[in-house]
C-alpha cells in the first residue's frame, strides 16, 4: 500500500490519502520529525508519495489586476473612473450592475473605522471613507491616524 501526501501549504501542511480516500493530515512540527523516508515508512507501514498540488482557484486568486493604478484581486470588467470623487471603479463581470472601488480604503461604520479592500461603491457612498490607497501599508497608516 502506498500513501499519497498532497501539499496544501508548501512544505508545511499535507493531506494524506490512501487510494482515493483521505485518511489524515500531516503538519510540519519542530517537536517531531523524521530523518528520512525509511523512518516514515517504518512509522506508517507504507511508502509515501509526495504530490505538490496547487488548487487552480488559488492560483487565479493570487493574480493581481490593476484598475487605473489601483490593485484588485479579481479580473475587472467595465472599468471606469469617477472624476468627481476620484474613484477607480469596475464590475466583476460584463453583465454586473454592482460597481466596486479598486484599491484599499478605510471606512467609518457605527462601531468605528475598518479597513477594506475593493469595497462596493454603494458602501463608499453611504459611509465616510478615506482612500483609495495603492498599498496595504498606506491604508494601515491612515487607519491608525483616523483612530487617534
Amino acid at each position: 500500500m502506498t500513501l499519497k501526501a498532497k501539499s496544501v501549504l508548501k512544505d508545511k501542511f499535507w493531506i494524506i490519502e490512501s487510494g482515493e480516500e483521505r485518511i489524515g493530515t500531516m503538519t510540519l512540527n519542530d517537536d517531531c520529525f523524521f530523518e528520512n523516508t525509511h523512518e516514515m515508512k517504518k512509522r506508517f507501514g507504507s511508502d509515501i508519495v509526495w504530490n505538490d498540488i496547487t488548487p487552480v482557484a488559488k492560483e487565479i486568486s493570487e493574480k493581481n489586476f490593476v484598475v487605473h493604478g489601483f490593485p484588485t484581486k479579481v479580473n475587472p470588467y467595465n472599468t471606469m473612473y469617477d472624476v468627481k470623487r476620484k474613484l477607480p471603479l469596475f464590475t466583476k463581470s460584463t453583465k454586473s450592475k454592482s460597481a466596486y472601488c479598486a484599491g484599499y480604503y478605510v471606512i467609518k461604520f457605527d462601531k468605528g473605522w475598518v479597513k477594506s479592500f475593493c469595497p462596493k461603491l454603494i458602501t463608499i457612498e453611504r459611509n465616510d471613507y478615506r482612500g483609495p490607497f495603492k498599498a496595504d501599508l498606506e491604508m494601515r497608516q491612515e487607519l491608525s491616524r483616523v483612530n487617534r
